[in-house]
């Protein structure tokens, strides 16, 4: 039995090493192996191996890693709990080389976590989750994995006994130690806590900088060497790089070089299209790109050559614009807001005050802002769809700051959004082309039939969407 127990084990370690890729040898020969000696200890390990134990107390550490897993497999994990509780306190590193046991425990206790309505015991079981992952970081340490590890359940998982920012400096930790090379697990939660502690306010544009850039190094490198794990970096790229665009109105989190590499680029692809040449010039130097740099005397120069418009007359406009084409969003929003006070013209009200709305859209990202003056514009003018046709885009460009990027809580965004659109349709003709192509792209985007059963729902019925929208709507489906 003893002897059998052994081989079960070998051959659990060595098909737990044939998941690796390798690279293939041309096999030209073929020995018979020869036997490992009985009693050498395979590695050096801080944790007690079962090659530090003996007789019996081996024999029985031996039966339990066996047994145990069988009933893993089953998802029998209540039973499996004694069994491994056996094995992993007699020898937390099994054979010194695998490392199953830590996620086999957490995975039972993760189980007894779910199944539990005791506050204090869904404490204890976080508490011994958490634990365990320590065990694996001292028996098998490997910088940034554990962290990252603790960080995601937190997270997910056991929020509800966790403080809110223990997975932020987690997740710190994991990105300092591994980089580019950060597992994929911790980029979209981080992405996703580091989002809204910039926009609070809560850390500083410094800190922000730091790991802003570490998550966009990690998706370049993640995605040019994504290996078996290139459908998890898909799901990434629906939400991290648009939620770290949504950054951008904040002020000196991003750099000139950053501006550069992401719109310069624009401009050369389409470097006669007089709206893509005024959104890299002013982002640009809203960038602090200096104006003696190459790509801001590109730009300059290609919005002189294909956009030249007579300047407004010297006056409060012209000092909006002004400000605004030199990349001072906030000051040329203070001034246009300074214009629609003062001027009697309902016309004039109407259009600055929905300019201001685009530029806390498209500029500044802070999408709150751009509804609340889109709605303030249709104060001025009756009838007027252009901006609920803005805040329609605002509620579908949502998917990445009201969800995951995919799947059902961010495809809901989609109903306001039509929503919207039908409304611009409705009030004004002039719109309605435009509204059409919008409805029919965004159609597609809708949740499945089965995605609303799944969660109890009902076609047809209200439903308030969440997320800073808050708005009211009706259930509908793709299919």
């Amino acid at each position: 039995m003893k002897n059998l127990i052994r081989f079960s084990l070998c051959c659990i370690a060595i098909l737990s090493f044939a998941c690796t890729p390798k690279t293939v040898e041309k096999v030209t020969e073929v020995e018979t192996p020869k036997p490992a000696p009985k009693e050498e200890k395979i590695t050096e390990n801080p944790c007690t191996t079962l090659n530090d134990l003996s007789g019996a107390a081996k024999e029985d550490a031996e039966t339990a890693y066996v047994l145990y897993r069988d009933y893993i497999k089953s998802k029998e994990y209540d039973t499996a709990l004694s069994l491994w509780k056996k094995a992993y306190f007699a020898a937390p590193a099994a054979n010194g080389r695998i490392k199953y046991q830590f996620d086999d425990g957490i995975k039972i206790y993760k189980h007894l976590y779910e199944q539990s309505s005791d506050n204090n015991l869904q404490k204890s079981y976080h508490d011994t989750i958490m634990a365990i992952y320590d065990k694996r970081a001292e028996c098998y340490p490997e910088p940034g994995y554990v962290e990252g590890r603790k960080a995601f359940d937190k997270y997910y998982y056991y929020s509800a006994h966790s403080n809110p920012n223990e997975a932020y400096e987690l997740f710190k930790k994991a990105l300092d130690a591994k980089g580019e090379k950060a597992d994929y697990f911790v980029i979209n939660p981080m992405t996703g806590i580091l989002a809204e502690k910039l926009i609070n306010e809560e850390i500083s544009i410094e800190e922000g900088k730091k790991y802003v850039a570490i998550i966009l190094d990690a998706i370049a490198y993640g995605n040019a060497n994504c290996g078996n794990k290139c459908q998890a970096w898909e799901i990434i790229n629906s939400y991290a790089p648009a939620r770290l665009e949504n950054l951008e109105g904040i002020k000196g989190l991003y750099d000139c070089n950053y501006y550069e590499k992401k719109y310069l680029p624009l401009l050369e692809a389409e470097p006669n299209n007089c709206e893509i040449i005024a959104k890299v010039y002013g982002r640009l130097l809203w960038g602090d790109c200096a104006p003696e740099n190459a790509s801001v005397a590109q730009a300059k120069t290609a919005k002189e050559t294909h956009c030249y418009t007579p300047p407004p007359p010297p006056g409060p406009l012209r000092l909006a614009f002004d400000a605004y084409e030199q990349g001072k969003y906030i000051e040329s929003i203070q001034l246009f807001e300074d214009f629609v006070n003062k001027t009697e013209d309902l016309e004039k009200k109407a259009k600055y005050t929905l300019l201001i709305a685009k530029i806390y859209y498209g500029d500044l990202k802070k999408f709150a802002k751009a509804r609340k003056y889109a709605l303030d514009a249709t104060k001025y003018k009756s009838n007027w769809g252009e901006p609920y046709l803005l805040i329609g885009k605002l509620y579908a460009s949502s998917g990445p700051l009201c969800g995951p990027g995919t799947g059902f809580d961010s495809q809901i965004v989609t109903w306001p959004a039509i929503d919207k659109f039908e409304y611009a349709r409705k009030i004004d003709p002039s719109v309605s082309e435009e509204a059409t192509k919008l409805i029919n792209r965004y159609k597609q985007y809708m949740p499945t039939r089965e995605d609303i059963f799944f969660r109890s729902l009902k076609v047809g019925a209200s439903f308030t969407v969440p997320c800073w929208i808050q708005e009211k709507t009706t259930i509908r489906t793709v299919d």
